[in-house]
C-alpha cells in the first residue's frame, strides 16, 4: 500500500463524526475533509459507509447527518447521469434578475465589503479548499447580490477546488440561485456572523431577511471582470502497453486499489479536448498528478483517448463509470455506490427516503 493512500485509509478508518451533525455549518466545524479524495475516486463514499457501519453498529442513527451528507454525492451523480449536458443551463427555471455573465472584480481580488468572503476566496487560492457553507454564501454573494448568472463563476470556483466535481458544483450554485429550487438561497449578516464566529457589522448585507435580496446591486459588486481559465497539462509518457489490456485512470477515478492485475497497464488520461472545456488550475493539477502516483506503473497520457485506441487497436481498455467519460469504449465498471436506488429524483429527499430503506437504522 502506498504511503499517500495509506495516510488517507487511516484518516477514514479513525474518523468518527460525533461532533458532525451539530457543527457542521460553522466553518471551523467538524468536517471530515474526504471530499477531495472522494471527488477523485480515491476512497468511495460506499467505503466510508461500510467503515461507518463496522464501528457503530447499533446505533447507526447518530450518524444520520454525516451519511445523509455523502448521499448528497450519489445524488448528484444520479442527477448527472440523467440530465446529462442539461446540467450546464438552469434546469427548473430560468435564473431571475440576471445582469451579466463575469463576476464582481472585488470578489476576485478578495477585496469585498464582506471580511469573511475574502478570506474564504484567499483561502481557495491558496489551499484549493472551501468549506460547503462558505460556497452557499460566496455563490448568493456573487449571483443574488450581484445579479450574476450562475455559470461563469461555477466555472470559476470549480477551477480551483481540489474537490471539483462538475455535478455537485453546478447544481448546488443553481440551487442558491433558484434555477434548480423553488426559490433563492440568501444570508445576512448576522447568520455569517454566527457560523463565522465574527462580528462585522454595517455591511450590505446587515439587515433583516425581509430586505434581502436586495432590488439594487450594492457599489462594493458592480464593477465586473473576466477571466481567463486555462489548463496547464503535463508532460506526456511514452505510452507502454505489453499487454492486451489497460485500465483507463482518469482525474475522477484514482483509486490505486480498481482492477489490478499484473497483465493490465495502468494509463491516466488527461485529454486536452476536456479541459478546454472544464479547466482546472496549476494546483489542481498537480493534486491530481501527486494521487495518481499511488497506482502502480502510472503513465501519463496527454491526448483524445480515440487517439490512444487508434495506438493499440487490439488492446482491450477498462474505465470506471462516469458521465463525464461516457465516450470511452471497452469494458465500463460501475461506480461504487452507497444504495441500490437509481434513477432521477427533481428532490434529494424523495431520494434520501427510498435510500432510508436499505440501511439497517
Amino acid at each position: 500500500m502506498h504511503t499517500l493512500y495509506k495516510t488517507i485509509i487511516e484518516k477514514v478508518e479513525s474518523y468518527k463524526p460525533d461532533l458532525y451533525a451539530t457543527t457542521r455549518n460553522y466553518l471551523d466545524g467538524a468536517v471530515s475533509g474526504f471530499s477531495p479524495y472522494i471527488s477523485r475516486g480515491v476512497i468511495s463514499t460506499h467505503q466510508i459507509f461500510e467503515h461507518l457501519k463496522e464501528i457503530e453498529q447499533d446505533n447507526l442513527k447518530r450518524y444520520e447527518k454525516f451519511i445523509q451528507e455523502l448521499a448528497w454525492r450519489d445524488y448528484w451523480q444520479q442527477c448527472w447521469i440523467f440530465l446529462g449536458n442539461k446540467i450546464n443551463d438552469d434546469i427548473k427555471q430560468a435564473q431571475t434578475n440576471v445582469r451579466g455573465h463575469d463576476i464582481p472584480s472585488n470578489i476576485l481580488n478578495a477585496q469585498s465589503q464582506i471580511n469573511e468572503i475574502n478570506k474564504g476566496i484567499n483561502q481557495l487560492y491558496e489551499t484549493g479548499k472551501m468549506h460547503n457553507h462558505m460556497r452557499m454564501y460566496i455563490a448568493a454573494t456573487i449571483c443574488n447580490y450581484g445579479q450574476i448568472h450562475w455559470k461563469t463563476p461555477a466555472k470559476w470556483m470549480y477551477y480551483h477546488l481540489l474537490d471539483g466535481d462538475w455535478a455537485s458544483n453546478s447544481l448546488s450554485w443553481q440551487w442558491v440561485v433558484g434555477s434548480n429550487a423553488n426559490k433563492k438561497y440568501v444570508f445576512n449578516q448576522a447568520n455569517l456572523n454566527k457560523y463565522s464566529k465574527t462580528y462585522q457589522s454595517a455591511t450590505y448585507i446587515d439587515s433583516d431577511y425581509s430586505n434581502l435580496p436586495l432590488n439594487t446591486v450594492p457599489q462594493d459588486l458592480k464593477d465586473t471582470g473576466s477571466i481567463e481559465l486555462k489548463t496547464q497539462l503535463p508532460a506526456c509518457d511514452k505510452i507502454k502497453i505489453p499487454y492486451h489490456e489497460a485500465n483507463i485512470f482518469t482525474t475522477y477515478n484514482l483509486d490505486s486499489n480498481w482492477n489490478q492485475s499484473n497483465n493490465r497497464s495502468n494509463i491516466l488520461l488527461l485529454e486536452p479536448s476536456h479541459f478546454s472545456k472544464y479547466p482546472i488550475s496549476q494546483k489542481v493539477m498537480k493534486f491530481i498528478l501527486d494521487l495518481s502516483k499511488n497506482i502502480n506503473d502510472i503513465q501519463v497520457y496527454v491526448g483524445e483517448f480515440k487517439t490512444l485506441q487508434e495506438m493499440y487497436p487490439r488492446t482491450i481498455f477498462h474505465y470506471k463509470e462516469h458521465p463525464f467519460y461516457n465516450h470511452l469504449e471497452g469494458i465500463e465498471h460501475p461506480r461504487d455506490w452507497m444504495f441500490k436506488v437509481k434513477g432521477y429524483f427533481p428532490s434529494f429527499f424523495n431520494f434520501w427516503k427510498k435510500c432510508q430503506k436499505e440501511i439497517n437504522w
